[in-house]
């Protein structure tokens, strides 16, 4: 199903079934500890082997010799794989480092070695056994020394990502503004610290290779596999039916997926892997650190003038930038802008996609601009942002956003958040040894319109079967394509089987970049016009303007219960959706609005946050239940990257020192107050015929830097250099009467 044109009336539009608050269909499963993972998966394989990965201990040059013969000598040891005894591999897809093979050390942890042995701890004991020796170099750890070897860059191909994006006379429009600012900003590397680490279970028959993995895409998994091991992709099975947490981390072919496949080819039998926890965050990948420096210009009454924001980021040699800067395309409406972003060469792992690449650490240094500028224009936050809204792309004025509600997202939060009742003068609110400060922010995601199929069988006994390898992160895919199903076949839910995350289905978007749930369900939502075409031809109805409802189907006067259509053997409807270029008329995106209270100790400098809102605009609510969920747990981790969330790289060895979720600090229950979320009700004809649009990472976007503008309500104290700890402000803090 090719959709080319925005959509009108349709099944969905009932929302008898989707668009209620349904509970997680997986839900018994997780709280119950049955629902298997990829290193639990003991049901589908034999008596399994277990590897221990060794990871480099320099983070640049070459390895020229690994010794392991102690290794192998050690009780349990089936086998020994180092990086040297193979030739480098392929590049996998979407892959921009080695994971192993060959003689360079890109990163700190590269794996150098691969151990296998009869059990864990057999593995784990004979890897530090093994030495290695390096001709090293000294690492490029440091962002801000970097600097002046960056090279300008984009953070993706293709047209709608250039290096440079400038319109107008930005220089010129600066030096003429009434009111201007001038600053830097900057934020820490992260790690993405799920509950799950990377981990795997490889077997081969023959020549064929079946992974169970933890995957967010299956269908980028199993291509970069399959290149790596030089095998054709039909030959490689994935299978990633439940997965513990991801947000970035499992979207590409981790070290544990490639070994786990090389050390049961060797051993001639299944293999388990998990990444350890520091190889988790050496090894794996990180949201990059940046430096931005954003000047804004304005006219007395507020009016943009001038915009620009530059952006520096550190990667991997081939790497692509984390695009701070992409949100300022696009959040405001400014005649002169000058956007511009570098990379630096930096030899720490790989930066690439973490929720909500580019808008999440972009919109922490905006939104505080934003706010600076306020300040200065004495305007109030909500109305500077009101004032340059704007309907269509300001670099192309004819494409409009095909639905943007920024002004009611603003004008709801502020009303509902009691913004009215904040006062401007910053540190001027006391409540006994606590200073109380409000603050906002503007939010802003790329809503992305990518190809996804499913599968769906009337069986035998009129139940629904829907097979396709989208993913469930725990963001509810498994409950949403339920009521997807049941809406469009006229069933409960008790009636529909979801089966996900196996590359034997077909190809769905996959999880990751808020565009799963609004892409997967479309794609079904055209297998299911399939099987209904199929079902009222079979029943001798006439498809067009039949309709499915309470188990039946009815068409020109005639009503015939569904499960009579399989008497003659199941129905099988199957296709996809794909888009047409509407997007040349229409910025897909989705908008937010998100407000923080927060209360910092007088004495300590300690920040706590007291309670917060979010308003969104993300087209359709599939299930508000799940939606809240992942809005929710998108603030909260908004809060870890405004108040304490910061990789800590010692510059020596050039590693992240902080690497365990004991010492990377992430928000826990204590540091969470009451959440709001409030949903607009506004359907997007132009996204899918879901009317949907994602809402994983809108939640998101500009939490840090409404924390951020709280703390500075509460104290004066402005700080640019994320994360906000006591540290910085102590010595900042107001005399104490």
């Amino acid at each position: 199903m090719k959709f080319a044109t925005p959509t009108e009336q349709n099944p969905i539009d009932r929302l008898e079934v989707v668009g209620q608050p349904l509970r997680r269909i997986d839900g018994a499963l997780k709280v119950s500890g049955t629902a298997p993972y990829a290193y639990e998966r003991h049901d589908k394989i034999g008596d399994p082997a277990y590897g221990w990965i060794v990871g480099a201990t320099i983070a640049r040059g070459r390895i020229w010799r690994v010794d392991k013969a102690a290794a192998m000598r050690a009780s349990g040891v089936l086998a020994v794989v180092t990086t040297l005894d193979f030739d480098a591999f392929a590049p996998g897809f979407r892959t921009t480092l080695h994971l192993f093979g060959g003689a360079e050390i890109r990163h700190y942890h590269q794996a150098i070695a691969l151990v296998v042995a009869e059990t864990f701890e057999q593995a784990r004991a004979a890897a530090h056994l093994i030495s290695a020796e390096y001709e090293a170099a000294p690492p490029r750890c440091d962002l801000a020394a970097q600097a002046p070897n960056a090279e300008p860059t984009a953070d993706r191909d293709g047209p709608d990502y250039p290096i440079v994006d400038r319109i107008g006379d930005f220089e010129a429009a600066f030096a003429a503004a009434t009111v201007t600012l001038d600053e830097q900003y900057t934020t820490p590397d992260h790690t993405h610290a799920m509950m799950e680490p990377h981990a795997t279970t490889a077997a081969w028959s023959g020549n064929k290779l079946t992974i169970w993995t933890s995957s967010q895409v299956i269908s980028w998994h199993r291509n970069s596999l399959a290149a790596a091991l030089g095998v054709p992709k039909e030959d490689v099975r994935i299978e990633s039916p439940f997965i513990g947490g991801g947000f970035g981390a499992k979207l590409i072919m981790r070290a544990d997926a490639l070994l786990a496949a090389i050390g049961a080819k060797v051993v001639s039998r299944p293999v388990k892997i998990a990444l350890q926890r520091p190889l988790i965050t050496n090894n794996g990948t990180r949201r990059a650190g940046t430096i931005q420096r954003i000047r804004l210009g304005a006219t007395r009454d507020g009016r943009l003038t001038a915009i620009s924001h530059h952006s520096l980021n550190g990667n991997l040699a081939g790497a692509f930038a984390e695009a701070a800067i992409a949100p300022t395309r696009l959040l405001y409406g400014t005649p002169n802008r000058d956007l511009f972003m570098k990379l630096a060469i930096l030899d720490l792992a790989e930066g690439n996609d973490m929720r909500a690449p580019g808008e999440a650490p972009g919109l922490m240094a905006l939104e505080i601009a934003m706010d600076e500028l306020a300040e200065k224009l004495g305007l109030d936050p909500v109305v500077l942002r009101i004032l340059n809204d704007t309907q269509v792309d300001p670099r192309n004025l004819s494409r409009r956003f095909s639905g943007r509600h920024l002004i009611e997202c603003l004008q709801t939060g502020a009303r509902h958040f009691g913004w009215a009742n904040r006062n401007p003068v910053p540190g001027s609110v006391r409540e006994g040894h606590w200073l109380v400060g409000m603050g906002m922010a503007a939010g802003f995601r790329l809503n992305l319109l990518i190809p996804s199929a499913a599968r769906i069988r009337l069986e035998s006994n009129g139940n629904l079967t829907v097979e396709t390898d989208m993913t469930d992160i725990g963001t509810g895919s498994y409950t949403i394509l339920t009521q997807t199903a049941a809406e469009m076949m006229g069933v409960p839910t008790n009636r529909v089987t979801v089966r996900l995350g196996d590359s034997s289905y077909p190809e769905a978007a996959g999880s990751g970049g808020q565009f799963g749930a609004n892409n997967a369900t479309s794609g079904l939502y055209a297998a299911c016009l399939k099987l209904r075409e199929a079902v009222a031809l079979r029943l001798g109805l006439d498809p067009e303007g039949a309709e499915f409802t309470g188990g039946s189907v009815t068409s020109g006067g005639r009503t015939l219960p569904l499960v009579d259509a399989a008497k003659g053997g199941p129905l099988i409807g199957e296709d996809g959706i794909t888009y047409g270029d509407l997007d040349k008329d229409f910025v897909q995106a989705t908008f937010g609005a998100q407000f923080a209270e927060v209360a910092v100790n007088q004495f300590t400098g300690v920040t706590r946050v007291r309670r917060m809102l979010a308003v969104i605009d993300a087209g359709r609510v599939l299930n508000p239940l799940t939606a809240r969920s992942q809005a929710i747990g998108a603030m909260t981790m908004g809060v870890g990257a405004a108040l304490m969330e910061a990789l800590a790289i010692d510059q020596r060895h050039g590693f992240f020192v902080n690497h365990d979720l004991g010492g990377y600090e992430v928000p826990v229950h204590a540091d969470i107050p009451h959440q709001e979320v409030i949903f607009l009700d506004h359907p997007d004809p132009a996204s899918s015929p879901m009317k949907a649009k994602g809402i994983g990472e809108i939640g998101l976007c500009g939490v840090g830097a409404a924390v951020a503008n709280a703390v500075y309500n509460a104290t004066g104290i402005r700080i640019r250099d994320y994360p906000i700890t006591l540290d910085k402000m102590l010595h900042k803090m107001p005399a104490i009467s």
